[in-house]
Parts: structure tokens; sequence; C-alpha cells
């Protein structure tokens, strides 16, 4: 009898042992293993400032307009409030402009001249080259996709006579000048005509010659400050800036610099003048930057670290060295100084950041009993001033502006803003002093 069934207890036997080999695999397959909770490392903040504090700037935050001017027939208006200027920007914000297209490629400086002399229209003037596709961000244009071209004059004409006018979008550095249409006459004839026709009074100096420069009449009154020394910790900027700031080694290299390094960036901080400067070697690129990716990226990084610890506005790119810059402003005007930085500069690299050097004080605390208004004089007799002085060639003056020019004492800890003119005359900004009769040169690049 065993022997009649032994071929039935082995085929059972092997269904066992396939079930029991399927039913471990399976078993093996949907394993979960029950791991000890690891404790996560806390996070290096990415931010300079608190969360809380973080202040995260656009487009429009960042480019503005330093100058407004008004060419009526009667004679022009202009101001540098930053109110004002806000609101023609966004009176402007609902226009529909049409038909962009390239009207010159040859546009000189004379041509720029006769073509801002002409009557009925207005100028809004830019420090920097302003790539059209990032304007597109403030501006209502039906194409959205616009040359990368650029401009620092936007210039509205309008005919009284008819509703049709026209938007010119100028580049002095390329020769080149965009023209658009508008059909806006009444929402312009409502919003912005009215507004223009309350500002100061303006007058041309050096009238019929090159380049043009309109400047006040009239003296002008302007707010002195003055701040207490206040600053973001350099120690802040390292967790923001290095990739692994528990990586990075400190140096005390003299009583006024210290640096911090990893083994692919570095950053030296400057004590005495309460600046620093961050590289990062391996990011570094020669290729010619497209302009607006070149400006959203500096911008951005910016934001990232919430590096805008005052107000700061673009004024100069170079995208063949990939290098932008951010100025200094108080009360709508820029601020110059020679014993402190006024800039963040950034040169991107292939890939982000290459250098970056900026302030890191901030002018958030006033000295309330310093406070005061200084009158300067009208932008007229300082160009009296620089014509008949004889250590400059006016000829070479480009533009002439108000701003503050800061002096730094470092006994008192005190920064403080005295009101000024500034003429821009060889590539650099330079201080008007009328006892030097020419000023000394303080740098922008």
């Amino acid at each position: 009898m065993g022997l009649k069934y032994i071929e039935t207890v082995k085929s059972v036997i092997l269904v066992f042992l396939i079930i029991l080999s399927i039913t471990l695999t399976f078993s093996i397959w949907t394993y979960t293993p029950k791991y000890k909770t690891i404790e996560q490392t806390p996070t290096i903040p990415t931010s300079i400032v608190d969360e809380d504090k973080k202040e995260i700037k656009g487009i429009q935050d960042i480019i503005k307009p330093y100058k407004l001017l008004f060419n009526f027939e009667e004679g022009m208006k202009g101001t540098t409030d930053s109110d004002a200027l806000d609101e023609s920007i966004e009176a402007m914000k609902e226009w529909k402009i049409t038909e962009v297209t390239l009207e010159d490629s040859e546009f000189t400086e004379k041509d720029l001249d006769v073509f801002l002399r002409k009557k009925n229209r207005f100028t809004l003037y830019y420090h920097g080259e302003v790539p059209l596709p990032v304007y597109d961000v403030v501006l209502n244009k039906e194409d959205s996709n616009f040359p990368e071209a650029s401009f620092d004059r936007l210039v509205v004409d309008w005919n009284p006579a008819s509703t049709a006018m026209e938007i010119h979008f100028i580049s002095r550095m390329n020769g080149l000048r965009y023209t658009g249409k508008i059909n806006e006459y009444q929402s312009f004839n409502r919003k912005v005509l009215p507004n223009g026709r309350s500002y100061s009074d303006y007058v041309e100096v050096d009238a019929d010659k090159s380049p043009f420069i309109a400047v006040p009449k009239n003296p002008v009154e302007l707010i002195r400050n003055t701040f207490y020394q206040a600053e973001i910790s350099p120690r802040r900027f390292k967790d923001a800036l290095f990739r692994d700031p528990n990586a990075v080694r400190r140096g005390q290299i003299s009583s006024s610099r210290e640096e911090y390094q990893d083994d692919h960036a570095i950053m030296r901080i400057e004590t005495m003048m309460k600046t620093l400067s961050f590289f990062h070697p391996v990011a570094e690129s020669t290729e010619l930057a497209i302009p607006s990716e070149l400006l959203f990226n500096t911008i951005d990084f910016v934001n990232e670290h919430g590096g805008w610890t005052d107000e700061y506005r673009y004024t100069f790119m170079n995208p063949k060295s990939r290098n932008v810059k951010f100025q200094l402003f108080i009360h709508g005007l820029p601020v110059y100084s020679d014993t402190t930085y006024t800039e963040i500069e950034e040169i991107w690299g292939d890939d982000g950041i290459y250098g970056y050097i900026r302030p890191y004080y901030t002018l958030n605390l006033t000295f309330p009993s310093e406070t005061r208004y200084t009158s300067l004089p009208s932008g007229v007799e300082v160009a009296e001033t620089l014509k008949s002085s004889t250590e400059i060639d006016f000829n070479t003056v480009e533009e002439i502006e108000m701003g503050y020019y800061m002096k730094h004492d470092t006994d008192q800890r005190l920064f403080l803003l005295d009101p000024s003119w500034f003429y821009f005359a060889n590539g650099k900004w330079n201080l008007y002093s009328p006892d030097a009769l020419g000023g000394d040169k303080i740098g922008l690049e």
C-alpha cells in the first residue's frame, strides 16, 4: 500500500514547497523594516533677515525711472518724486500698446536731442538699459514675443487734435528706436496730463546743443537725514551664500578685514566700510548673457536671501561681462559716497552667482534731531557754474541730477546724507562742488 501512494505524497510535498516558496518570496518583496526614527538636522536659514521681515521685490520696485519730463507748448514741467512717477506708471499700465516695430536702427544722440525738444511729449528717464521683455511685466503690450532689445528713454507723444498717441523705446547705447501705437487718449488726458501740468518748472541748459539736458528752474528743498549705523551680521550672509555653512572657515586678516571660505567660495568683509564681497570662482562664465535673463536672475538671487535691505534700483548692465548694478536710493534719489559702498553689484556665472559685492549696513533708523530741510541751488545755477569752470569740459556733461552724498562718521557710528547736485561726465557720476568748480569724482562705472 505504501508504494501505491508514494507518488501522491511526493506531489503533495512538492506543491507544499512551491506554495511555501511563493509565500516567502512575497514576504521578502513586501517586507518593510522598522527603522529607528532619525532626528533631522535643523535647516540652515537662507535669508539674511527673519522671514517675517523678508521683502520680495518685483520688477516695478527695482526698475524705476529717475525723472519724468513733460514738454508742453507753454514750457517744460518735470519731477523726480517717487509717488508722482509711480502714479504715471500705474496709469500707463492700463494702456494697450500695439504694433511695436523697429523704427530707426541708427538713432544718434543728435536725433534724440531733436526728438526730445518737440512739443506735446513726455519722457521717462532710466539710469540703465532696460530689456524690453523684462518691462513687459509693467506695460500692457499686445505682442508678448518682444525682441531682446533695450531702452533707457521712454517717450510718449500725443496730438491734442486727435486721439492718436505713440510710444517710443529709445536706446542711446545701441542707437535704436522702437515705436508703438496707443489708443488711450481719454485715459491719458484724464489721469496723466493734469498731474504733468502741476509739476515743477524745468528749463533746458545749453539750448539747441547736444546733449539735451533739462533741470529744475528754481531752487529745490530736500530733506537732510542722519542715520544710526545699523547692520546685518556677516554671519547671516555666510549662512545664506555658502552651500554648506558648517564647512566654512573664518579668518581674521587684519583689524578691519575678515574672510570666510570653503573649498569653492570666499567672502571678504571690510568692517570699516561695512561692505562684503563674495566670489564663487567655479561659476565664472565668459559667454555673452541674454539681457532679460541676466536681469531676472540677478533680481531673483537677491530676493532669495532677502537682500533688499534698503531701497535699491537697477542702474547698470553689461551683458558681455555679465555685470549688473543696483544703486541705493533714499527719498526717491540716488545715494553716492566715497567712504563706503552704495551699490549692490552682481556678476552672473554659468548657473549661479560668480561675484556679489554690497554693503551690509542698513538705513532704517533715523536720528530725529538731525533731520531738517536743506535748500539746493537751481539746476540752472549748477549748469552755469559748470560751464564757467576751467576744471571740466562742459561738452562732456551728459546729465545733471539731484541726489544724496553720504558721509560715514565711524566715531559716532552715524551715516550723514547731504542733499547734493551731481553731474555725469566721461562715464562717471561726480559730486558738484562750487568751491572746486567741478567737483570730486565719486565713481559710478
